[in-house]
């Protein structure tokens, strides 16, 4: 039977602005299952970006605890959650966030590179990682060159690169059309199911809720309701 592979408890945020506080969070208990795909929807502002950020451990939490593989993130220095993060988990953005001035290889590789991995030894798994997501000709093309659906590929094989025990993507086919959204969705579920990988998907497109295991719906900080997706 499959192990969650994150657990958030109570898990709060409270945004400050002077006098002015904004409970993002409150008080969310969830459970990721360890190889499941799982969308998280809602209406804009209701939270979703905000708990992935926080169980991913890029934000800090205001109150609760969550456990990513039985580590409890709170616990860890900035530095060793900034190496964990690295080690284990991958991320996609709906903006692609790739580097213009470097290839799609270069592109890849660069989470190896954080974590020492020696530069030959970056660039086959940089290659191998393109190919899987059907781009090894585009390896030498920089993201100028490359389509918006062929930027989020190599955006999704910088986040397989590192074999990560999770990846978390927010809003992966925001900026894409409605059939190169279908293309990046069909590609996750493939790696998703080949390869096993947990996904953590924030996303307001029904494409995504109807190809994952499971729909986690969010309003005003809080789970309202859960659902099978159509995968």
């Amino acid at each position: 039977m499959a192990k969650p592979i994150v657990v958030g408890k109570g898990v709060k945020k409270v945004y400050v602005a002077g006098r002015l506080k904004v409970e993002a969070l409150r008080g969310i208990d969830i459970s990721i299952m360890k190889g499941e795909m799982v969308a998280v929807t809602g209406p804009s502002g209701c939270g979703k970006t905000t708990l992935l950020n926080c169980l991913s451990g890029l934000d800090d939490v205001t109150g609760g605890r969550v456990y990513v593989e039985g580590k409890d993130l709170l616990k860890m220095r900035d530095r060793d959650r900034s190496r964990y993060r690295a080690e284990r988990m991958g991320f996609v953005f709906q903006a692609y966030n790739l580097l213009p001035v470097l290839t799609a290889a270069e592109n890849v590789e660069l989470p190896l590179l954080v974590t020492g991995t020696d530069l030959r030894g970056a660039r086959e798994r940089a290659l191998d990682a393109l190919a899987k997501v059907k781009l090894r000709d585009r390896a030498d093309h920089k993201p100028s060159e490359l389509s918006g659906g062929e930027q989020q590929r190599v955006a999704i094989a910088r986040a397989l690169v590192n074999e990560p025990a999770i990846i978390w993507a927010d809003e992966p086919t925001g900026n894409l059309d409605s059939e190169t959204s279908n293309d990046i969705v069909s590609l996750m579920s493939e790696i998703n199911k080949s390869d096993s990988a947990t996904f953590v998907i924030v996303t307001h497109d029904t494409g995504v809720s109807k190809r994952a295991h499971r729909v986690i719906d969010m309003r005003d900080g809080r789970l309202v309701g859960h659902g099978e997706g159509g995968s």
